[in-house]
């Protein structure tokens, strides 16, 4: 992870973001881009992917209003990923483990859905801030092997966007902000660039 996609990730703040791996891996986050997924700070770093949390962690379906959603557009990403690469170990290893997981998820990637990504709004009901509704922007890093940058914003003035900071200031700090999770990864470093699993 690059120092300055790092220091990018506390510029933003309060508004919540991360950088994932094409296959939706947490690669390093705010404190609020970790705290708007609660629970997933539990688990350890090599399991933090937004897949795995959606399908598999507890929280995920009383946090999303509209859950089946999500998980729709969820497994229509990894079908996009599975055309353009599908032998990659990263991609290969999270849908093996969520076939056997999930049911809903085997369901939905039988269907063979795919869709692109587009600006979305997301909400939320989050056990700490309640009801929050945020608008969405996924940006790919230039130079990187398929990571992207997630932000999260709100309209200053609105009760979205004081839950937002709200969250951004009671978010744990355990995890110091926006750093690169050091736990070992099966990965490949090409240069200056992480690429997950």
């Amino acid at each position: 992870m690059r120092p300055h996609l790092k220091l990018l990730l506390e510029t933003v703040r309060p508004n919540p973001a991360y950088v994932v791996s094409r296959s939706m891996d947490v690669l390093a986050h705010n404190p609020g881009g970790l705290a708007l997924y609660p629970g997933i700070e539990d688990w350890p770093a090599t399991q933090r992917n937004l897949g795995r949390y959606l399908f598999l962690h507890p929280a995920a379906r009383d946090l999303f209003p509209d859950w089946e959603n999500q998980i729709r557009h969820c497994v229509s990403r990894l079908r996009a990923l599975a055309g353009t690469d599908p032998d990659a170990p990263d991609l290969t290893q999270l849908v093996g483990e969520l076939l056997l997981k999930s049911p809903a998820f085997a369901k939905l990637w039988d269907r063979y859905d795919v869709t692109g990504r587009k600006v979305t709004t997301k909400t939320f009901q989050h056990p700490q801030v309640g009801a929050i509704t945020l608008s969405f922007q996924g940006m790919t890093l230039e130079g990187t092997p398929g990571q992207r940058m997630g932000v999260y914003t709100a309209e200053p003035g609105t009760p979205d966007h004081d839950a937002m900071l709200l969250l951004d200031m009671t978010a744990p700090r355990a995890d110091q902000a926006t750093r690169l999770e050091s736990a070992p990864r099966d990965a490949s470093v090409a240069g200056d660039h992480f690429e997950s699993r």
